[in-house]
């Protein structure tokens, strides 16, 4: 919908309808940040109707899925023949929740996702996955599909150009962008710090990136959001948790815990994950190795 648009009560009462109904029969459980609840559907849809304009923000190669956001990505060393790759979460995998320790590597997915205007207002066209080239909800929270259109092919049929992965470790007080494609929304902040672990039901994420507050407290269907450095447009890390509730350790409530084993709660803190491991596993021909020596990705 357009952001500057007043939508009347009939319509927002039609679509809070729909929500509800989608979040009933929803194909995917919640995990972190996919599809709301039914209750928060409606009140979320309030907040999204009712916060135009959309922070001047960029959409350029953020996808949505139907459960959670994405984005179009690359390699420092991708080139234009090689087919594209969408980035989103470990948890947003179609197939369900990854076990602790579990990583996909290499499956057949013909799963779709609905590419951007820069502007957010309408979807230029659809892309359509081949395999999944990686996923895990271990250490961090990513899934990477490979496509079968090349970054060629997008360039050329939509005009978008694809984001890079930074293969550097970003740094607290970096400046970030975090866009939905699920929800056309943008959220500005910087890093405010990373923690050893994030302890979250049965998963634990390494060196996750918490997020300053206020500006990004991302709700659910933010997951797989891109992390994007502001000034150098690289994706630093991917979009992933919260704390709802103020609970500890359990689902939808992440606990940090640091190197001495001591547990700090914060009530809607919001955080991300790291995404520059997977530079350590590149292999020739811009494929990933999970048995390189180094490699930091569970297998």
């Amino acid at each position: 919908m357009e952001h500057k648009e007043r939508i009347s009560n009939r319509k927002v009462n039609a679509m809070k309808k729909l929500l509800v109904l989608f979040a009933f029969i929803g194909t995917q459980t919640a995990f972190a940040f996919p599809l709301p609840s039914a209750i928060e559907a409606a009140s979320q849809l309030d907040m999204i109707v009712t916060s135009a304009p959309l922070d001047g923000g960029d959409f350029t190669a953020i996808v949505a899925l139907n459960n959670c956001s994405g984005s179009l990505v690359r390699f420092e060393s991708s080139l234009g023949m090689d087919q594209a790759m969408v980035l989103t979460n470990g948890h947003c995998f179609e197939g369900g929740f990854m076990k602790p320790g579990e990583a996909k590597v290499n499956i057949p997915s013909s799963r779709g996702f609905n590419l951007l205007n820069k502007e957010g207002t309408r979807t230029l066209g659809r892309l359509t996955a081949d395999r999944v080239v990686y996923g895990t909800m271990t250490g961090t929270d990513m899934t990477l599909y490979r496509l079968k259109q090349t970054y060629d092919d997008i360039e050329k049929d939509f005009g978008t150009q694809a984001l890079t992965f930074s293969s550097r470790r970003s740094a607290v007080g970096r400046k970030i962008i975090i866009a939905s494609g699920y929800w056309k929304k943008i959220y500005r902040c910087a890093i405010d710090k990373f923690i050893f672990e994030l302890h979250e039901a049965d998963w634990t994420f390494k060196d996750s990136i918490r997020y300053s507050s206020p500006g990004c407290e991302t709700i659910h269907g933010t997951s797989g959001s891109p992390i994007i450095d502001a000034e150098t447009r690289e994706v630093v890390g991917i979009n992933n948790t919260g704390n709802d509730d103020g609970e500890k350790c359990t689902m939808d409530n992440p606990c940090e815990v640091d190197e001495n084993g001591n547990i700090t709660v914060i009530h809607h803190a919001s955080y991300g994950q790291q995404t520059y491991w997977i530079y350590s596993c590149l292999a020739r021909g811009h494929e990933l190795d999970l048995t390189k020596p180094g490699c930091e990705l569970p297998h």
